[in-house]
Formats: structure tokens, sequence, C-alpha cells
């Protein structure tokens, strides 16, 4: 699972932001209970380019300035082919369990809130998921970049084997 580090100033004027869930959240202490929020957001520039993040902070503002901020930390590169994901993909990342497939074109996205978010942002345009086990967004949201980032394209996986990309499609 080799994934190179993007550096977002090369791409900054192509991102765009998207919260994807905002949770308040309270600390409990000394007789009193102080709030808290935390969001979940997602930048990409819907040609490939997607990264999450998540942020906390005393105030609305101040949490969705740390998670974008951490999502155009964690930007990765995922291969698109024809508006869909290369190949078929289950991932995992906790307790939350995706099912990722290619669909045809014209079908669209079919995914849940925090899934269709990435994949819109990822650039994909066809897509069928299933959410398999979790209801917590932020573990499905990784679960989810787990996914793309474990997608390979046909070229990626010929140089794998060192065979041909001609040689890997005879072998199917």
């Amino acid at each position: 699972m080799l994934t190179e580090k993007i550096n977002p100033d090369e791409f900054e004027s192509e991102f765009e932001e998207r919260m994807i869930t905002i949770n308040r959240v309270m600390r409990v202490g000394k007789g009193r209970r102080t709030p808290s929020f935390n969001s979940l957001t997602v930048v990409g520039n819907r040609a490939g380019i997607v990264g999450i993040g998540f942020g906390s902070a005393s105030e609305v503002a101040g949490a969705l300035r740390k998670s974008f901020a951490d999502a155009r930390k964690n930007l990765v590169r995922v291969p698109i082919v024809n508006g869909t994901l290369p190949h078929e993909i289950t991932c995992e990342f906790k307790s939350a369990k995706v099912l990722l497939k290619p669909a045809s074109p014209g079908t669209g996205i079919i995914a849940g809130h925090a899934t269709r978010a990435i994949l819109e942002f990822a650039g994909v345009r066809d897509a069928l998921t299933k959410c398999l086990s979790s209801r917590n967004v932020k573990n499905i949201a990784e679960a989810t970049m787990l996914g793309l980032k474990s997608l390979k394209d046909i070229n990626e996986v010929a140089r794998l084997r060192d065979l041909s990309v001609e040689e890997l499609r005879q072998k199917r």
C-alpha cells in the first residue's frame, strides 16, 4: 500500500471543501459541563485527489478550520477508470466495514452520506457502495479512505507483477 504524499500547495486553487458532520460533545468536570465541537470534513479536486480531516475545538468555526487543515495534510491520489473505481474492494476501519464497487456509466454514486461526499470529491461519477457494519460516520469515512488508498490501476498491478499490461489482460 504505497501512497505518495501530495503537496496541497501545488493545487491550492483547485480544492473544494465540504463539511461531512459536526458533533457537539460535553466534557464533565468539577461540577459543570464544558461544551466542545468536533467536525469531519472532506477536501478534494474532483480529479483524483481527496482527503478527510477531523478537528475539535471549543467553537464550531475553530473545529472546521482545524479539520480543513487536517484534510489538506491527508490528501491521497485515487485511480479512476472511466469515471468509476478500477475494481471492487471491501475495507475495514475499527468496526466499520465498507464495500466499494465499480458501476456502469450513468449509475451515479449510490452511497451513504460520508462515502458519497468522499467519492464525489475524489472525482468518481459512478459507484455502488454499502456500509456493512457500523453507523459511526467517522469510522465509515476512514474505512472509505482506506479502501481508496488500497485501489490499484492496471498499470500498477502489471508493474508489481513484472508483466506488461497486455500480458496481464490475457491472464484474466
